[in-house]
């Protein structure tokens, strides 16, 4: 049985999913994506989870596609089991993202040293990105000859803006965590040594403080309110979503838990309390 990629610890609440390839710079593999999408469900169905935290082993994050297979490394019609009908091809670092996108459960990025290409883009769908100053950042896709993958023309503009995300891509340029500390690509830019802990605690604050279905709800009420065409159709989402939940368990128990000087208790979990119009926005599987 192959070595694994990935190494899968959960503590309290907070699952910390490891790249697990230190020697090649945790450069992605097939077995690497397939590993990481299950932890990701695993994680999404497990009540016992709140937050999931993504770092790799060593000295970087991802260096990007593992290119052992030279040339052909991204010729996909070659591979064992490939096809020749680009129609159907699914990229497997848009399997990915979508897996993280559709987790119930905020997915933050600790970024302890290179992320560049895949390495880069897997963090996109993510809640946040707490990155080593030093880390080299890449979007190198047209210094290679290939195209932007796993959602990123999807995701990159909305967390950089069009000006920003072009002028990454298209020039393929790697920068420094610290010369676009302000770009909104990341929450924090910090010492290395200090990335993963503070992924940590901003996992914890989240695990320790507050309601799992408050967090979901408005993990789902951000991310598609982006798609929402006018501050109306949002209000009308919310409306809905407010007059719900006001009623629940846990808003009894924020209310009392505040009053009475004390930590809430919160019981409402994910896998069998959300209300019966979640999903409320269309989405299609690939």
């Amino acid at each position: 049985m192959a070595d694994k990629h990935t190494i899968y610890e959960l503590d309290r609440g907070v699952a910390l999913v490891t790249l697990n390839r230190p020697h090649k710079l945790n450069a992605f593999t097939v077995q690497m994506r397939n590993e990481l999408i299950e932890l990701i469900t695993r994680a999404d169905g497990d009540d016992q989870v709140r937050v999931v935290v993504l770092t790799g082993a060593g000295k970087a994050f991802c260096a990007g596609m593992d290119l052992a297979d030279g040339a052909g490394t991204f010729d996909y019609a070659q591979r064992p089991g490939g096809s020749s009908d680009h129609e159907q091809h699914r990229d497997g670092g848009g399997q990915l993202a979508l897996a993280i996108h559709r987790c119930k459960k905020p997915v933050i990025a600790a970024i302890n040293g290179h992320a560049v290409g895949v390495g880069a883009t897997m963090t996109l769908p993510m809640d946040m990105r707490v990155a080593a100053a030093e880390a080299k950042i890449g979007f190198v896709f047209s210094q290679r000859g290939i195209a932007p993958e796993a959602c990123s023309s999807y995701f990159l503009p909305r967390l950089v803006g069009m000006g920003k995300a072009t002028e990454w891509v298209y020039s393929g340029r790697v920068f420094p965590a610290a010369d676009e500390a302000h770009s909104g690509l990341f929450n924090y830019v910090l010492p290395a040594a200090e990335v993963l802990p503070k992924a940590l605690e901003l996992a914890r604050e989240i695990a320790d403080n507050t309601s799992a279905i408050s967090v979901t709800l408005a993990k789902a009420m951000l991310w598609h309110g982006l798609d929402e065409p006018d501050p109306q159709a949002a209000h009308l989402v919310e409306s809905r979503i407010i007059h719900w939940i006001g009623g629940q368990a846990d808003a009894r128990e924020g209310v009392n838990s505040f009053l009475e000087k004390r930590p809430a208790q919160f019981k409402m979990r994910p896998s069998r309390d959300l209300p019966d119009f979640y999903p409320w926005w269309q989405e299609t599987e690939v």
